[in-house]
């Protein structure tokens, strides 16, 4: 008997792996995208509103007359009522406040940077023992209560003979920004080559010289963002200069704006504290502006390494 074998079955060819073969996934995950980034989208333009319309309306009712701020407050001005500015730069002492402020900021702010980032370079850059317990410190600072430090500090300025100084509240600003600063430098300084400074040193640089000439040029975008920060410290800090500051000549500009406030409030003279209050925003804002991208840099240089 003859067995009549089977030939092997052939497979099937496979039909070519194409784009329209593979389960598409991308449109689900576009859409929830699209929803997400819609969501995000409404959210800050909601928020942007909310910060710039009082900026906005401040800005306008400088420039309207008081029966026009209290009759029509949203509409605009028949005019540019540029005697409120005058009227607050000069009546007001705005300009004595301003002068005031802007030496005990400009020195506390200098002082603050040089300080800072010589403590945040050896914190980051030298192995010693305590290093870690200064850190720490630093830190500990930052979470110190102000108020509960203000009676003590008033008794200590008193004996040194530093109250109502210009001097004596730089260096109080000084102590008040010293934590940040040196938190914020340290994470930054540990993000810069190291062998940039052991080039320098090998080619016959001192410590000093490599912190100033080297390191402290590479750490420009740190020091822009933290100085910028500090600066919007201490331009509106109040209750510092309200306890150590009560010399009526001496005052800064978060003090005279309460005080005009006080006066303009019981006078009437609304358009004069509006114009007082946008003086007092204008140099923040414009310092905020100028230097935008180097604070988006600093704030994101630690996050690249």
């Amino acid at each position: 008997m003859k067995v009549t074998e089977t030939p092997p079955a052939v497979p099937a060819p496979r039909s070519p792996v194409t784009k329209a073969n593979i389960p598409q996934e991308g449109p689900a995950k576009s859409g929830e995208g699209t929803v997400l980034n819609v969501f995000s989208h409404g959210v800050l333009i909601i928020w942007a509103v909310l910060v710039v319309m009082p900026l906005l309306w401040a800005v306008m009712s400088s420039f309207k007359t008081d029966d026009s701020i209290l009759s029509t407050p949203w509409e605009l001005p028949d005019r540019l009522h540029f005697e409120n500015w005058s009227r607050a730069w000069n009546q007001a002492h705005m300009s004595d406040y301003f002068f005031n402020t802007i030496l005990v900021v400009g020195g506390s702010l200098v002082g603050t940077l040089l300080l800072g980032s010589m403590a945040a370079y050896v914190l980051a850059r030298f192995d010693f023992p305590g290093n870690r317990f200064i850190y720490f410190l630093f830190i500990g600072g930052m979470s110190f209560p102000i108020i509960l430090a203000l009676v003590p500090l008033f008794f200590v300025m008193n004996n040194m003979g530093l109250l109502n100084s210009v001097h004596g509240l730089i260096l109080v600003y000084i102590a008040y920004s010293l934590p940040f600063t040196v938190f914020f430098l340290t994470s930054f300084f540990r993000t810069l080559p190291t062998s940039i400074a052991e080039a320098a040193m090998l080619d016959g640089a001192s410590h000093t010289r490599t912190f100033f000439q080297v390191m402290l040029p590479m750490a420009k975008p740190g020091l822009i963002s933290v100085g910028i920060f500090n600066f919007l410290g201490q331009w509106n800090q109040y209750m510092l200069p309200t306890v150590l500051n009560t010399d009526p000549d001496g005052k800064v500009l978060s003090q005279g704006l309460v005080e005009l406030a006080t006066s303009q409030g019981y006078k009437g003279d609304w358009s004069g504290l509006f114009a007082g209050l946008v003086m007092a925003m204008l140099p923040v804002l414009a310092a905020y502006v100028v230097f935008q991208r180097q604070v988006v840099a600093g704030l994101t240089a630690g996050a690249l390494k």
